[in-house]
């Protein structure tokens, strides 16, 4: 069943690119589709944070369109299709997970990690490629995550701090050199410091075991929700954010926040 509903997708996508098929899917190439990858990528994690296993369903199949697409387009140039595509994912996965496919024993998660990177290392290595324990992590992540990706590497090769209290006191060492930064009016340091200020923020995250990007996201949501309050109370007054004191808004943010 599985088997036939994704043949069916396959030859659907070569459909529409094909000469008889769809004006828009044949303008497109691996440049244009882009952004639509990284916004379907986003849009499943909106549904798996709102639990709604529908909505999930729905966007996971708008990601696999778009790995669909891609293939189809490399397979119209002879460059490889999206049979290749599983074939190099599945010899991926079973070579990654010796302690499943093969006779290697592993003592939790941790040590299933420490070998995932070992073996990647080990494939950078034969690929002639100058070996980093930091390779891997795309340059085209949001940077806090990216931030974070690249810490716990730098960690697992013993580049860390010792407890929590390391990463808070750089994240107050930071902070007073922005102000420093600011008092100066320097703009480029001001900028540096910043930067510096929430990469220090990162590393105190990932002690906590919290991801940057989640709790980023839900801040962000909250400040959204509280807003839009603060608007919905303005509105039915007649009135607006962008005229109304900053004193009586500083109230109306209080009272939406009770």
């Amino acid at each position: 069943m599985h088997s036939k509903n994704f043949d069916e997708l396959v030859a659907i996508m070569a459909r529409l690119r094909s000469d008889t098929g769809c004006p828009w899917d044949r303008e497109q190439s691996h440049t244009s589709l882009r952004q639509y990858l990284l916004e379907e990528a986003y849009e499943v994690l909106e549904a798996i944070d709102q639990a709604d296993d529908e909505e999930l369903c729905k966007e996971l199949g708008d990601v696999l369109l778009q790995v669909v697409f891609h293939a189809q387009i490399a397979a119209e140039d002879n460059r490889f299709d999206i049979g290749q595509v599983c074939v190099v994912i599945v010899d991926k996965l079973i070579h990654r997970h010796p302690h499943v496919f093969g006779n290697v024993e592993v003592d939790g998660a941790d040590q299933v990690l420490s070998n995932w990177e070992e073996l990647k290392r080990a494939e950078r290595v034969q690929g002639d490629t100058a070996a980093s324990s930091l390779d891997g992590i795309p340059a085209a992540l949001p940077a806090l995550l990216r931030a974070e990706r690249i810490q716990h590497k730098a960690s697992r090769q013993g580049f860390d701090w010792q407890d929590l209290s390391g990463p808070l006191e750089k994240v107050e060492e930071e902070f007073n050199e922005l102000k420093e930064a600011l008092s100066a009016e320097d703009t480029a340091a001001v900028e540096e410091e910043f930067g510096d200020l929430l990469f220090s923020l990162v590393n105190a995250g990932r002690f906590l075991k919290l991801c940057p990007e989640d709790a980023m996201r839900r801040s962000v949501d909250k400040f959204e929700r509280r807003f839009r309050a603060v608007e919905d109370i303005l509105r039915r007054q007649n009135r607006r954010v962008d005229q109304t004191a900053p004193e009586e808004l500083d109230r109306l943010w209080e009272q939406v926040k009770d």
